[in-house]
């Protein structure tokens, strides 16, 4: 059963979230089953897998050690029909570090293989890059509700209104056909729409979810594109997030993705993550495939 976010977006996060234990099932693998939040398109968005596929490997580690990284392949569209069962292989626990291979399957067939670590708190050295400059505060910013909320078009309202995240655009958003500068940048402002559980396994979940929302988008502005253009195939390849420091996934994020290439049908974006007051929480990189209908 499918989870439908129009009258509670944070609450179907939070329940997508929460995996059934698969009635104790276990081979080399603990298995876990996630339901799947209903979008326009019939594929299931990247972020929840990841999302889930983080919480799965969660539930094998003990609960003093963090993720602070994944590594993630997509392999197959998943069906937004279908239950997603989660196979967790306890590939090692070290005396700081735990690493787990994660399976996503559907109908027997993988849609997502992740490779998560984990580790227990240390202190170590410490430096950051610096949280960009000037950037305008999100209250000054349009929400997605305020901009798109009053077209009738099942694309704009379901970004407007069927997503968990508040999310203020710096850059121009790219849902429509604009006529900004063609920069391989982009930033915005994100947090949940309303207060999630303290559990930080939970905020570091959530990010890896909305982590995946924007990574195409400098790639698209550098070409003067837009999501909403016909026959345009966009799809995450492969997906690596980092978190250096814990953050609250309810409170204002900045997220800036930049573009250091394009080639052969595919684009690279770096990704870094801000809190308001200038910590570098995360850091991701992503490829993905992007076939034109020029180039076809």
């Amino acid at each position: 059963m499918t989870l439908d976010p129009t009258q509670d977006p944070v609450g179907s996060l939070i329940t997508m979230l929460d995996l059934a234990d698969g009635g104790g099932a276990r081979t080399t693998e603990d298995i876990f089953v996630g339901r799947t939040i209903t979008t326009p398109r019939a594929r299931v968005y990247g972020g929840q897998v990841l999302a889930q596929a983080s919480m799965a490997a969660m539930r094998t580690v003990d609960p003093g050690r963090a993720i602070h990284s994944l590594h993630a392949y997509f392999l197959r569209g998943g069906d937004i029909e279908l239950p997603i069962t989660f196979g967790v292989e306890r590939v090692r626990d070290g005396r700081s570090f735990s690493a787990r291979r994660i399976h996503a399957y559907q109908e027997g067939k993988t849609i997502l293989s992740m490779i998560a670590s984990f580790q227990e708190p240390a202190e170590g050295l410490e430096h950051q890059d610096e949280m960009p400059e000037n950037v305008p505060d999100p209250e000054s910013l349009p929400s997605l509700r305020e901009t798109f909320g009053a077209l009738d078009i099942p694309e704009a309202r379901a970004q407007a209104f069927e997503r968990p995240f508040d999310m203020r655009y710096i850059t121009e958003p790219l849902f429509l056909p604009w006529q900004g500068p063609q920069d391989a940048y982009n930033a915005v402002w994100v947090k949940a729409l309303a207060p999630l559980p303290d559990d930080p396994h939970i905020h570091r979940a959530a990010l890896a979810y909305v982590s995946d929302y924007t990574m195409m988008e400098p790639i698209l502005r550098r070409h003067g594109r837009s999501w909403g253009e016909r026959g345009m195939n966009v799809a995450s390849l492969d997906h690596a997030m980092w978190w250096h420091r814990f953050a609250r996934a309810d409170e204002w994020i900045l997220y800036t993705q930049s573009s250091p290439s394009a080639s052969s049908a595919r684009g690279l974006s770096i990704g870094k993550m801000f809190t308001r007051d200038g910590a570098m929480i995360a850091t991701t990189v992503q490829e993905g495939m992007m076939r034109l209908p020029e180039f076809h």
